[in-house]
């Protein structure tokens, strides 16, 4: 049975902060563009990292003796402690200022900006906003305000969609396979220990999801790729998102986007063409 949660308790943690810093190496870059379906190259000091690099960045390390179950550090710490025991990335949004670039040493200050509940088809969720700057010698590279919901974990299995909805029309499309060997390169590169990517039976088992959960922030990452790629190698000054539903592998996956008077629409969707993610993105 789930702990109550004292929402007064965890909005305590509203106003705490932390800073960390790291550096963009060119292995780094070359490892995420692998996965991202790019050009690898070989990247020289100078040279312009993919926009959410800072993703990879300055991660927190702990030991294996402070891991939770699930492969998260057990709760506490900068994060309020929510007693909830499933983490997911909600969404979030991103303003692109200056490109990291091979050789920066990018400081990140991160701020908890709310801490909120709500009541949804699966039960209790906890929602804590976290703002981050990351800045470099040349000053704010990018502003981001990070969603994390937190909720029960259900008694009964998470099936997969089994009704398809008519797929939305997309004036461009590309896919890919959303196989384990792409979610655990990026699992790696960002140091992401949560079991619910790379370990079947924990996901399947313990968990009841259908398979291994595809990762919010590289269906972000694509989305972004996507929207510069179609405006001139530019990212968007703005780029808002938010997590539909789980995206699973063994199938493939689309990213979509569709130009719009303000901007551009895109999202994420399964084999099925139902969308995982939408995100805008403005100029």
């Amino acid at each position: 049975m789930t702990e109550k949660i004292d929402l007064d308790h965890l909005r305590q943690w509203i106003g705490r902060t932390t800073e960390a810093s790291d550096v963009v190496t060119a292995q780094l870059v070359k490892g995420l563009r692998a996965t991202l379906f790019q050009e690898i190259g070989d990247p020289k000091t100078g040279d312009a990292a993919p926009f959410t690099t800072h993703w990879c960045l300055a991660q927190p390390v702990f030991p294996m003796s402070q891991l939770s179950q699930d492969g998260h550090p057990s709760r506490g710490g900068f994060l309020p402690p929510v007693p909830l025991p499933r983490r997911m990335w909600a969404g979030g949004e991103l303003q692109f200022l200056d490109n990291l670039r091979v050789g920066d040493e990018p400081k990140r200050s991160s701020r908890i900006s709310d801490v909120t509940m709500k009541t949804g088809s699966t039960g209790t969720l906890c929602f804590v906003s976290v703002e981050h700057d990351v800045t470099t010698t040349r000053g704010t590279a990018i502003r981001e305000r990070q969603d994390i919901v937190y909720r029960e974990m259900s008694s009964t299995p998470q099936a997969a969609p089994t009704k398809a909805a008519p797929p939305t029309s997309a004036q461009h499309r590309e896919a890919h396979m959303a196989d384990p060997v792409l979610l655990f390169r990026y699992s790696a590169l960002t140091f992401n220990g949560h079991r619910i990517h790379y370990d079947r039976d924990y996901v399947t088992k313990v968990e009841g999801y259908p398979g291994l959960i595809f990762h919010g922030p590289l269906q972000a990452t694509f989305m972004v790729e996507l929207a510069a790629k179609l405006h001139g190698g530019v990212p968007p000054k703005k780029f808002s998102y938010r997590g539909l539903q789980p995206l699973f592998e063994g199938s493939e996956f689309s990213i979509n986007a569709n130009k719009t008077d303000n901007g551009m629409e895109l999202w994420t969707a399964n084999s099925a063409g139902q969308p995982t993610m939408k995100g805008t993105a403005t100029w």
